[in-house]
Parts: C-alpha cells; sequence; structure tokens
C-alpha cells in the first residue's frame, strides 16, 4: 500500500515483530494512509455456525418403512394391486381433473422390489438428516407436502398420459428440504463462499449422481420433488427455534399421517 503511494519504506522484522521504517519528512502521510487502509479493510471475523440441536429422527424413519412396506405387502395380493395401482399411480390426466390424491399414494406405490429397496434404503438415509435437524414430526409432514407439489408440478409439464409411481420423488424432496435448511440456517461456515453455497451445490450434486439412470427414471419428478423440498426447508429454516416444540412435532406427524390416510380413502372410493 506504501509503495502505491510512493511513500519510501523499509520492512525491518525480529523473531518476534515486524516494523515498517519510512523517513521523517513522509511519517504523517505514512500514518495517514495506514488508517485509511485499515479502516476500509477490516480483519475478517470468522463467523460461526449457530449450534445444531439435533431432535429424534427414529418415529419417522419407523413410519416411513412401516407405511412403504405395509401398502407393498397389501398390493401384493394379485385380487388387490390392480386396483391399488389404478387408484394411486399419478395419472397427469386425472390429477389435471381434480384427483390430487394421486400425488401423496402415488409416493406410497412401488413397481417391484427392486424399486422397494431402493426408495425404503434411500429414503431412510436423507430422513435421518431430514429428522434429526428438523425433527420428526416437521421433516416427514414437510417431505409428504413437497413430493406431492414435485408430482403436481411434474404433471403439468409433461404431456397428459405420464403415469408414474414410487417414493423417489419424497426422497429428493428430502435431500431438497435438508440442503434449503441447512443453507437458509446458516448451518456451515460462512467465511469462505465454497462453504457458504456448499449445502446448494451439494444437494444438485447427489441429485444428478443418484436422481437420474436408466430410460424408466422419472427424472422430472426427482427434480420438481428436490426443487419444492429445497423451498421448504429455506422456510422452515426461518422458524428453526420453533421446530424444537414437542407438540409442533407431534401435530406435524399427526397431519402427515392424516394427509396421507386421507388420500388412501379418496383413492380407494372415487
Amino acid at each position: 500500500m506504501l509503495a502505491a503511494a510512493q511513500i519510501p519504506f523499509q520492512s525491518v522484522t525480529d523473531t518476534i515483530s515486524c516494523a515498517l521504517l519510512v523517513p521523517a519528512e513522509f511519517s504523517a502521510r505514512a500514518m495517514h494512509e495506514l488508517t485509511q487502509y485499515d479502516n476500509e479493510n477490516p480483519p475478517l471475523v470468522e463467523q460461526k455456525p449457530p449450534a445444531i440441536v439435533y431432535q429424534n429422527a427414529i418415529p419417522g424413519l419407523l413410519g416411513y418403512a412401516l407405511l412403504i412396506c405395509g401398502i407393498a405387502a397389501i398390493v401384493s395380493s394379485a385380487p388387490l394391486a390392480q386396483d391399488w395401482y389404478v387408484a394411486g399411480r399419478v395419472d397427469g390426466a386425472l390429477i389435471r381433473a381434480g384427483e390430487w390424491w394421486r400425488t401423496v399414494t402415488a409416493l406410497t406405490l412401488h413397481s417391484g422390489l427392486q424399486h422397494l429397496l431402493g426408495n425404503l434404503g434411500f429414503g431412510l438415509f436423507f430422513g435421518l438428516f431430514a429428522g434429526r435437524l428438523l425433527g420428526s414430526g416437521v421433516a416427514w409432514l414437510a417431505i409428504v407436502v413437497a413430493a406431492a407439489s414435485g408430482n403436481v408440478l411434474n404433471t403439468l409439464l409433461l404431456e397428459s398420459t405420464h403415469r408414474a409411481v414410487g417414493a423417489s420423488t419424497a426422497v429428493f424432496a428430502a435431500l431438497g428440504l435438508i440442503a434449503g435448511y441447512v443453507w437458509r440456517g446458516k448451518l456451515m461456515r460462512q467465511d469462505r463462499w465454497p462453504y457458504r453455497v456448499g449445502p446448494i451445490v451439494g444437494g444438485f450434486a447427489l441429485l444428478m449422481y443418484t436422481g437420474t439412470g436408466t430410460e424408466t427414471t422419472d427424472v422430472g419428478a426427482h427434480l420438481m420433488g428436490f426443487l419444492c423440498g429445497l423451498g421448504g426447508g429455506i422456510l422452515l429454516a426461518a422458524a428453526r427455534n420453533r421446530l424444537l416444540s414437542f407438540r409442533l412435532q407431534i401435530a406435524c406427524g399427526l397431519t402427515a399421517i392424516v394427509l396421507v390416510a386421507a388420500a388412501w380413502i379418496a383413492a380407494l372410493h372415487s
């Protein structure tokens, strides 16, 4: 800085300290320039992420596993399988006609054992982190709502003949939920930009790595689920202190159960 201001100086160092020497006639100007530099460039203060209070994720994980495995067991019965699939799958034309419940019921249906096990494994993995951060009740209600919203958006963007089943939309809604909550809540270090944008970049990377595959993969549903979950996580981060309420967790958990049950009742009686 002194060199840029054309002030002659010499740096003197020893094992303990460092000093800048300038001619006497330049001392006042040098002090002024150094003071201005310090005022315009305050030292960086490391922003520590807020403390994270981890919550109990087990109830949500058990509920998710019991739900999709229980539905799989029911529809594996030959007399019931066709009715439940037809009644509950995503059907673009029928959803546009008002059959909202399909956006929820389709999340609980799977096309085979491999499909079921894949969504069970990834759902438990991402659901664990979501439940630990937001609590089981809030996390799984947010996942169901975000996944259903993702199915709606995906249906509106595709042809009306689009049909699909699977919890993968919910899986990627959980991933988006985590990314949005961690990013908006500033739960990672903020002193460097890679840390600040890390949750979003990491979420998209996992989406691209695990959410794309064969020609039968519903990439649109995965992306829409992730984006809806991302938005939900950003909104929930603004109320992170309220998420510690046990009553709120119970209420949200029961609401998630009622929403899924109501969707299936509507599907089977439509």
